[in-house]
This record gives structure tokens, C-alpha cells and sequence, in this order.
């Protein structure tokens, strides 16, 4: 059963030049990005940073790093600033031991943005990043033009409850160090269960991505780091409800959702956060909306962003 079909049910009841040293077809960043290491909120994110124009930031999701971006940030690059992190925890970004809630990694995101001297940006976010990115946006909401999210729910926001009860969402409570024993030296097992099931065409995310997300997984902390990601969801939902009693965003909103995944319910539960709320579907897709279908989904944010102008 698709997660899509699920989530529509909890709805009726109540997403120096090349990144991360990336040799896999589709995931190295072209000439003009940058690479930074930046201090932030008692953490160091891996930045990469290109083009020229007015800002945009990209965060990721897990199972991924900024790498998955390259074939949006290419193409945002000729008229924008491109800003794309390793979320904390991930891909090469540091590794604390704490720190994971979003709104602290929010938090995070402002501080990288500070140390760039970038004032106003428009954002999209995937998977995790949209946590991130929900927690940002709303602790600084005159920062933010722009506001595009693809395919996971935010933590306490709509029918949250619902959608925990999801059975393919059995990660979300799977943590702790004998989970992290568990899967040492099985990473790439781990999350090819990711990769297969949230896909609508697994062959689609390409075995080149894998081998290189496995490898970047397996680095010491990095699975510790990503558990933690989760075990964070009932803090964030207690910050997400704070942050919607301070009233919904209202920036334009665009919630994408894969149409093997999210679909429409993506728009469905951005609706409860945002005032000003626009549909996408990423048609022949499943979660991993920029492997599946890289065309159509840049197509999506590229129409989105330049709406604004």
C-alpha cells in the first residue's frame, strides 16, 4: 500500500568545487560552487554556495546530503545565489552529539546564513529538511520570500497522530545504541529499505547514488546522528504547535508531493501551517521526487520561484 493512499486516509479522519567529493553520475556540483565550512549554533555545517542573484537555500532529507540538489541548484544557479548545507549530523557536516530537535537546526540554518551576511532567501526543502526548514521560517518569518516543501508531514502539525500510525513509518521510533549496533557495517541495507519502498520505480535511484550515500552513512556518527533525527519528532511537535500558535505563515507556500507518495495530502497538511498554499504533484514519483523525476520536479520549483518576480 502506498504511502500516498495512507496518508489520505489519516487525512480523512482528522514531506572547493564538487559536493561531498561526489564521483557518482548526477551528484557532483558544476563549476562556480564553493565549498564552506561554517560555525554555526555550537556546530559546523558543510556549505556549498554558487551561482549569483537573489538567495535561495536547499535542505535535504535523510537517506540523502545536499548532494541531492545538484540538478535543481544547476539550473537555479544562472540567476541565484544557491546556498545548499549538510544538515547537522549529515553527509559532512559535524557531528555533535545533541542538538537534533528543529528547532534548533533551524536555529543552524540562520546562523549559516549570518556568517554568509544573507539576509532574505527563498527556500525548498525535502523529506527532514522540511522539519528544518518549518522550524526556521517560523523563528524568522520576515526572512523567508518564498517557501517550497516536498513530501513528508511536519511533526504535529494536521493529522500528525494519523500519520504515525503509518506501518512503513516504523523507522520513526527505531533508535538507540542497539539499533546503531544493530546496523554497523549494514548501512547500506538499512537504507535501501528507504530507498526501495518510498520509491514509485526503484531503479531510479541509481545504484552510483546509493554506493555514495552508504559510504557517507557509515562515517562515525553519522547513523547515531540520523536515529537522532527522529527520536526528535515529539520535541518538534511540541515546538511545531508553539510555532502555529503564533499564527500560520504567510509567505507563498508551495507543497509539493510525489504521486506515488504524498501527492496531494502534501498540500492537505500545509494548509493547517501556511495561509497561502499551492498544490504540486511530481507526476510518476514516489518520496525521492528529484532521483525519480529530476525534469519535472525542477520544472515545479523553478515555476514556483520565479512566480515571485
Amino acid at each position: 500500500m502506498k504511502l500516498r493512499n495512507i496518508v489520505a486516509g489519516a487525512l480523512l479522519v482528522a514531506g572547493m568545487i564538487v559536493s561531498g567529493q561526489a564521483g557518482a553520475v548526477g551528484l557532483t556540483y558544476p563549476p562556480g560552487f564553493q565549498t564552506k565550512e561554517i560555525q554555526t549554533n555550537g556546530t559546523t555545517l558543510y556549505v556549498r554556495v554558487g551561482g549569483k542573484g537573489p538567495a535561495v537555500v536547499l535542505l535535504h532529507g535523510y537517506g540523502e546530503t545536499g548532494d541531492m540538489w545538484v540538478p535543481l541548484a544547476t539550473d537555479l544557479m544562472r540567476d541565484h545565489t544557491v546556498i545548499v548545507p549538510d544538515l547537522r549530523g549529515m553527509g559532512l557536516s559535524a557531528k555533535p552529539p545533541s542538538g537534533y530537535d528543529k528547532k534548533t537546526q533551524g536555529r543552524d540554518i540562520a546562523g549559516m546564513l549570518d556568517a554568509l551576511k544573507v539576509g532574505k532567501v527563498d527556500l525548498v526543502t525535502h523529506d527532514i529538511g522540511n522539519m528544518v526548514g518549518y522550524a526556521f521560517v517560523a523563528q524568522n518569518r520576515d526572512r523567508v520570500s518564498r517557501f517550497a516543501l516536498m513530501d513528508a508531514p511536519l511533526p504535529g502539525i494536521g493529522p500528525w497522530e494519523e500519520i504515525l500510525k503509518n506501518p512503513l513509518l516504523w523507522h520513526f521510533r527505531f533508535g538507540g545504541p542497539d539499533m546503531e549496533r544493530l546496523v554497523a557495517g549494514r548501512e547500506r541495507i538499512y537504507l535501501d529499505r528507504f530507498w526501495n519502498e518510498f520509491s514509485a520505480t526503484p531503479a531510479k535511484f541509481s545504484e552510483e547514488a546509493r554506493v555514495h550515500y552508504a559510504k557517507l552513512y557509515a562515517q562515525p556518527g553519522a547513523m547515531h546522528a540520523g536515529f537522532a533525527q527522529f527520536a526528535a519528532f515529539d520535541q518538534d511537535a511540541i515546538d511545531d504547535k508553539e510555532f502555529l500558535a503564533e499564527g500560520k505563515l504567510t509567505m507563498p507556500v508551495l507543497a509539493v508531493g510525489g504521486e506515488k507518495s504524498f501527492g496531494p495530502a502534501m498540500a492537505a497538511v500545509m494548509r493547517y501551517a501556511a495561509e497561502n498554499v499551492t498544490e504540486g504533484i511530481v507526476p510518476n514519483s514516489g518520496h525521492w521526487v528529484m532521483e525519480e523525476q529530476p525534469e519535472a520536479t525542477v520544472k515545479l520549483i523553478r515555476g514556483f520561484l520565479d512566480g515571485g518576480k
